[in-house]
């Protein structure tokens, strides 16, 4: 908290014992309109500006300090954390330096595109990809058909099954969905693989697989915002 206090102190060039008591104040769920009215005496007479100010740094820093703590801890339960990350992490003054630091480190949620990868088409997708094979991708996709090399088991379980040679090509292309969404496009490539995407969604809700069209929906959510 010292540190906090002092930061704003340096920022706004107020007193720290000024900080310290309107931190206090706001802490026992007084508002800022009421702390600069009646409270004057207490903070040293601040203004509404530099209180206004002050709320909105105490905010920030605060999360700031709650999201390095998260980033450290979710580091060091993959047994990554070094000291060299603590340093940048203790250093960082900006969230978006603190999810600098994370993002190589950040667990992916589980989408269609992880569930794909685990089942061993990426492969594959770089195929579709490359665009380079003049055999039938459909040939091509039956070497990934894998349900007879399962256990019985596993065979129960649709996160790690490919049934046919459809279920492959849409695991790659799920991957390759992904891809272009994470990375930089060119934005010319934008309303073809949009275009491609809405089909996909409205084809998923068809057949009732309303969570691959949301996937979709969320994924066309990031490429209209690139345009």
């Amino acid at each position: 908290m010292d540190k906090i206090i002092n930061t704003i102190a340096e920022e706004l060039n107020i007193k720290p014992n000024q900080v310290e008591s309107t931190v206090k104040l706001i802490d026992e769920g007084n508002t800022i309109p009421f702390i600069a009215r009646y409270r004057k005496e207490v903070t040293g007479g601040l203004s509404d500006e530099i209180l206004r100010d002050l709320g909105e740094r105490l905010t920030y820093l605060r999360n700031l300090e709650k999201r390095k703590e998260e980033i450290i801890k979710s580091i060091d339960e993959q047994g990554k954390l070094t000291d060299e990350i603590l340093q940048a992490v203790a250093i960082a003054k900006i969230l978006s330096e603190v999810e600098d630091i994370y993002r190589p480190y950040k667990q992916k949620k589980k989408t269609r595109a992880t569930v794909a990868k685990a089942k061993g088409l990426e492969p594959l997708a770089e195929i579709i990809k490359e665009q380079k094979e003049t055999k039938n991708i459909y040939e091509i996709a039956k070497e990934y058909i894998n349900i007879d090399k399962l256990s019985e088991e596993d065979k129960k379980n649709k996160d790690k099954v490919v049934e046919n040679e459809e279920a492959a090509i849409q695991g790659a292309r799920d991957i390759i969905a992904e891809e272009m969404v994470d990375l930089n496009i060119d934005k010319k490539d934008l309303p073809k693989l949009i275009n491609k995407l809405e089909k996909d969604m409205h084809k998923s809700a068809k057949l009732l697989d309303f969570e691959r069209a949301a996937e979709i929906r969320d994924q066309l959510k990031k490429l209209r915002e690139m345009l």
